[in-house]
């Protein structure tokens, strides 16, 4: 633990426990490797804008209500920020700021040209009307106005953020600008210039990355033991391509519930489950054994997909880990600690900044997409999808066996370099 310096705000501070604490933390762990470049390491530590803002509305009942809201711009270096908007009771700033510079990491490593931002209100979104969380996603959006925009920062969903949410978003802000830009969000409604193959894409791509980490390792996924956690557009999905390739998905988390079945679980019964009864995840399905949910990370696996929050696999129970292969879904799911545990014990991590990847990359095949005015069918936007990221599979791969580091500190390594030469070539203004 390095000592707080003084000279730093208070909010870009490490802390023992957080994830910009933990993205600190990993850019520590790559600033060795990059050489003469790392006199530029400050830079991505240092968030270029942060916006904090209060979203005022009148709910339903004439009540006035307050949220807060926030975007972080990362790193702009490589293009304009890119990132999600979620809806989350658990929002903060360091949960945001975190967020924004994996986004930086993540467009950088698969190589697509954007920074990285991210945006977030701290609500609950169960808790309100349709009419309400409108309200608060206009208002939310004509606070962040001036720093958004199809060169400059292009929100798209997250957690509890969806197209009717982006439609919104874009609503508001060609009303705002008169603007009939529809590059502004991503992650939209098709029918507003959204992307085939987008709701698919981050899963999609969780999938076809386990498919090259299992290649490289000799597995052969007919029949393999999947576990997954989270069982929304980025487990759930990974899941239908796991079960419709062959292999078993024995156990399933999800907010409410774990389900495990050591023959495999049913999982076209339960998507159609989850989809027919909204709100309540996998509770209620009896066509499974109900377990504990400590117990989840107890079960042996061949590939474990943590797809839900970060900071899930941690110092407490990476040692109880039994799998070969792990493949985060989700967004910083394992800490530093617990990254040194898998690694003693063998384990590759395949990283979320690759791993989950092919949410962004669609996203950017759909800001193509609106920029020429000229659109794609699934089954390009899936071929393009799956090669960009056997790509980037690759080159990372590449860059561990030169280092002879994990996976992702070869990640970081590629995509540090990436930023920071161009930071370079381009200098400093004025």
């Amino acid at each position: 633990m390095k000592q707080s310096n003084p000279s730093l705000p208070s909010y870009l501070e490490r802390t023992e426990v957080g994830p910009w604490g933990i993205f600190l933390e990993q850019i520590d762990r790559v600033a060795p490797h990059l050489g003469s470049l790392s006199k530029w390491i400050e830079t991505l530590k240092r968030p270029k804008r942060i916006l904090i803002v209060d979203i005022p509305i009148e709910l339903d009942n004439g009540q006035i209500a307050h949220f807060e809201g926030y975007r972080v711009q990362h790193n702009i270096t490589l293009g304009p920020g890119k990132g999600g908007v979620r809806f989350h009771p658990d929002v903060d700033l360091s949960e945001v700021m975190a967020l924004s510079a994996w986004m930086s990491i993540k467009c950088s490593a698969v190589d697509i040209p954007f920074g990285g931002a991210k945006g977030g209100i701290r609500i609950n979104p169960h808790d309100y009307s349709a009419a309400e969380l409108e309200r608060v996603t206009r208002r939310y959006t004509a606070e962040i106005s001036a720093i958004i925009g199809p060169e400059q920062d292009i929100p798209a969903p997250d957690v509890n953020t969806n197209s009717q949410i982006m439609a919104w978003m874009m609503d508001t802000y060609m009303g705002l600008n008169g603007s009939h830009d529809k590059g502004v969000v991503t992650g939209k409604p098709i029918s507003l210039g959204g992307s085939l193959g987008r709701e698919r894409s981050t899963g999609r791509g969780v999938f076809v990355t386990a498919l090259e980490a299992a290649k490289d390792l000799g597995l052969d996924l007919q029949g393999a033991r999947i576990s997954i956690q989270g069982f929304g557009n980025v487990g759930g999905v990974a899941a239908e391509y796991f079960h419709e390739l062959g292999a078993k998905v024995i156990a399933i988390q999800d907010y409410h519930v774990s389900l495990y079945n050591e023959q495999g679980l049913d999982i076209p019964a339960l998507r159609a489950y989850c989809a027919q009864n909204a709100g309540k995840g996998l509770q209620g399905f009896e066509s499974a054994d109900e377990i504990d949910s400590d117990d989840f990370w107890d079960i042996p696996s061949d590939i474990l997909v943590p797809a839900a929050l970060e900071d899930q696999i941690n110092r407490q129970n990476a040692g109880r880990i039994q799998t070969k292969i792990v493949v985060e879904g989700a967004n910083g799911p394992t800490t530093p600690a617990a990254d040194d545990i898998l690694k003693d014990k063998g384990i590759v991590v395949v990283p979320d900044v690759l791993a989950n990847a092919g949410g962004v990359t669609v996203s950017y095949f759909e800001w193509v997409q609106n920029r020429a005015h000229f659109y794609w069918d699934e089954a390009t936007i899936y071929e393009r999808l799956d090669s960009k990221l056997r790509e980037a599979y690759q080159e990372i791969a590449a860059v561990a066996q030169k280092h002879q580091t994990s996976l992702r500190t070869a990640a970081y390594i590629l995509a540090c370099t990436r930023i920071l030469e161009v930071r370079a070539t381009r200098g400093l203004f004025p």
